[in-house]
């Protein structure tokens, strides 16, 4: 499996961006997809998950009613829409893939880096 992010960037304080991460074919469905985010120093933290079969999603406190996780089967994408961004939203964000029981991914893209100031 080999997961590609990109659309970070740097961002005003309540701008918003959209990250992407394309996917190897048949990941997406097949496997639960997220989204970490990591700042120096400080353990890699769920940010959201998409889950196969219905589709449900999951948000951390911090980013919801402002983060919203959508995935599209037929460009092997997975897509976190970012709205209202804050400082404390900067971070290295990561696509992952293939979860198992205690939330660890198999999987792990290289990262973006996402500014907000």
């Amino acid at each position: 499996v080999q997961l590609v992010e990109s659309g970070g960037g740097s961002v005003q304080v309540g701008g918003s961006l959209r990250l992407s991460c394309v996917a190897s074919v048949d990941t997406i469905g097949r496997y639960c997809m997220g989204w970490f985010r990591q700042i120096p120093d400080k353990e890699r933290e769920g940010v959201a998950a998409i889950y196969t079969g219905p589709g449900n999603t999951y948000y951390a406190d911090p980013v919801k009613g402002r983060f919203t996780m959508s995935q599209d089967r037929a460009k092997n994408t997975v897509y976190l829409q970012m709205n209202s961004l804050k400082p404390e939203d900067t971070a290295v964000y990561y696509c992952a893939a293939d979860f198992d029981v205690l939330g660890r991914p198999g999987y792990w893209g290289q990262g973006t880096q996402v500014t907000v100031s």
